[in-house]
């Protein structure tokens, strides 16, 4: 049974402690504390997409990138294998976290242990929830964060990656960012990647 009090409290402990974000990022006149933007942006998205997903998966695409500044890319090699050792020690310290959080409101094992996994992205392609949200993070970067990423690099560059994210991505997951409303120069950059 869905503990509506329990999952505000978790949500509300996950934003708390993404609001410690020192990067922000303003949205009409609004600064935020990054974390907590991002974190707002996957519900959005996950209730946009699925509204009746399960009350783990709401709580991972919550909690996704908790305290996300405290791995920094730069401690790692700036190269492909120190690139997925970043990204595989931040999956772990993400579900270490939010593991903490939700037994700190009293989620049972069974509910942290899922949110964990889905956190880590284990099984992607296999486990139907975990490729949801797969989904919904390719949607959130096409949507909020891919044009000032793609002004930073190489045209070249910004076609492989959206090649690789639409790869990662369902077939619905490419009819819900066809429909998205993009820019005209995102648009023109994803069109031209899937040529």
């Amino acid at each position: 049974m869905f503990d509506n009090k329990r999952f505000e409290a978790a949500i509300q402990k996950f934003d708390e402690v993404n609001a410690e974000d020192p990067q922000t990022e303003v949205v009409d006149g609004v600064s935020y504390p990054k974390e907590v933007l991002y974190a707002q942006r996957m519900t959005t998205c996950l209730n946009k997409v699925a509204p009746d997903a399960s009350e783990a998966l709401q709580l991972a695409v919550r909690c996704q990138h908790i305290r996300r500044w405290a791995i920094p890319r730069q401690d790692f090699p700036m190269d492909k294998v120190g690139y997925h050792k970043w990204r595989n020690s931040l999956k772990s310290y993400h579900a270490e976290i939010a593991g903490q959080l939700l037994e700190e409101v009293g989620y049972d094992p069974e509910i942290i242990g899922r949110v964990q996994f889905l956190v880590q992205k284990r099984q992607l392609k296999i486990d139907p929830e975990v490729q949801l949200l797969e989904d919904v993070i390719c949607l959130v970067f096409l949507e909020y964060y891919f044009l000032d990423f793609a002004r930073q690099h190489e045209e070249e560059k910004i076609i492989d990656i959206v090649q690789k994210t639409w790869r990662k991505m369902t077939p619905k997951g490419h009819e819900w960012a066809l429909q998205l409303a993009l820019p005209a120069e995102a648009q023109a950059l994803v069109a031209k990647a899937l040529a």
